[in-house]
């Protein structure tokens, strides 16, 4: 309880998140003479010897490379065409960009960092209001959590030892139904409120559609070669991250020819600030993990749980209340890293399968991240599209629901989750 206590206030008197975490392992070591404090130190140390966690810092530089390679706008003019004639206009767009990002960027909150300035600016001239456009950004950025190759899946497959290329299959049916959701709620919204002028627009032509295909093919086969290639045992998620790499260079450098060497480097640098932010955190995780597990704290919880119910949709049920409430609160990265080996083995205890969890726990903890009080996403687009949070929340409320009905709907049926995993990873 300490720990905890310690934790919160550090964060709230604004200590970075990898400190306030790292405190307030380190104070349970102070405490406990039993334990010495090198264990702390070789925990944090024995953290990052994993062979699945390179994917993470592979993966996060092969999205900045993409980005500075001229495929992402390609992207963005593909899926323009696609949906803008459709009533809501360019928050179709995001929608659909969200979905085909997620091999790319893998962050929802990059994702919709991204978006935020390059069609920030566009939908609001377009006619749809600031407060709309920010939400509708916001939201479909959690599109991303799902898509492969997602950076939340990787940490959960890493942290509760679970097949990470059964998570990635598991993500791409869940992430196709949020994109149909949250476009049938932009009519709907759109529509009803006359938002956005998208009367004079027609539907694309085949040969058009066929044309922007071809012209972004090489970032539309990236996602497709990931899984491929994780499934049939050519890479693991790890030698993935590295053939995304050398794909995201040679894209840019051979095929759209606007990777430039300074481009590569300027790459480079944000990748290793972006990596660097994510290990220490995951550093500092592993020092709080072992304190989980030296308290027992997983198997007092799975007991705790038993002894009130062996329903395994009302264990589902109350574990996703409880990450619904903590993602409100926490970052989702370190969300992932602390709850996963505490949820895991409760989940598992009364028959639920790790990978249906895992696709749901990276939902709602992400969606944390687009509500008040610590959105992280929200935040972001709404600084860089100077929205107040006011504007934001009177505008956002539809999509929330949407997207809780799909979580509804996936914890209900996890068929939709598993059957791809299932089918794909069948043995003959």
């Amino acid at each position: 309880m300490m720990m905890l206590l310690v934790f919160l206030a550090l964060l709230l008197a604004g200590v970075p998140l990898a400190f306030s975490l790292m405190a307030s392992g380190l104070l349970f070591f102070v405490m406990h003479d039993s334990l010495p404090a090198l264990v702390a130190v070789q925990r944090m140390v024995s953290s990052s010897q994993s062979f699945p966690l390179l994917a993470v810092p592979f993966f996060i530089l092969a999205g900045h490379i993409m980005n500075a390679s001229g495929i992402t706008t390609r992207l963005i003019s593909f899926a323009n065409l696609l949906v803008c004639w459709i009533s809501g206009g360019l928050a179709h767009v995001t929608i659909v960009l969200s979905a085909l990002m997620g091999g790319v960027s893998g962050s929802a909150i990059a994702d919709a960092a991204m978006q935020a300035r390059i069609l920030g600016k566009p939908m609001e001239d377009s006619g749809l209001p600031r407060g709309f456009s920010a939400a509708i950004i916001t939201v479909s950025a959690l599109i991303t959590a799902c898509i492969p190759p997602s950076i939340g899946l990787i940490l959960y497959g890493y942290m509760g030892n679970v097949s990470i290329g059964k998570l990635f299959i598991a993500g791409l049916l869940p992430g196709a139904l949020l994109t149909i959701a949250l476009m049938l709620c932009v009519r709907w919204v759109a529509s009803s409120q006359k938002l956005g002028n998208t009367e004079t627009q027609k539907p694309p032509a085949f040969r058009e559609v066929m044309h922007a295909a071809s012209r972004c093919k090489w970032a539309l086969l990236f996602p497709v070669l990931l899984i491929v290639t994780i499934r049939w045992g050519i890479f693991t998620p790890s030698e993935a991250g590295a053939f995304a790499v050398v794909y995201a260079v040679l894209v840019g450098l051979f095929a759209y020819r606007e990777l430039t060497f300074a481009q590569l480097y300027s790459a480079l640098n944000e990748s290793v600030r972006d990596i660097g932010m994510i290990m220490l955190i995951v550093l500092a995780a592993g020092t709080v993990g072992y304190v989980i597990a030296f308290q027992q704290l997983p198997v007092e919880l799975a007991q705790s749980v038993s002894a009130v119910t062996q329903s395994p949709l009302l264990v589902l049920m109350i574990c996703l209340a409880l990450l619904l409430v903590i993602g409100t609160l926490m970052e989702g990265t370190i969300t992932v890293l602390l709850l996963t080996p505490i949820l895991v083995p409760v989940i598992q205890s009364v028959g639920i399968d790790p990978v249906h969890f895992g696709i749901l726990l990276v939902l709602v903890v992400t969606f944390g991240g687009t509500t008040p009080p610590v959105g992280i996403a929200m935040y972001t687009v709404c600084n860089i599209m100077d929205c107040s949070i006011t504007q934001f929340i009177r505008h956002v409320w539809p999509f929330y629901l949407t997207v809780l009905v799909v979580l509804l709907l996936l914890a209900l049926l996890p068929e939709l989750v598993l059957f791809l995993p299932d089918y794909v990873y069948a043995t003959p």
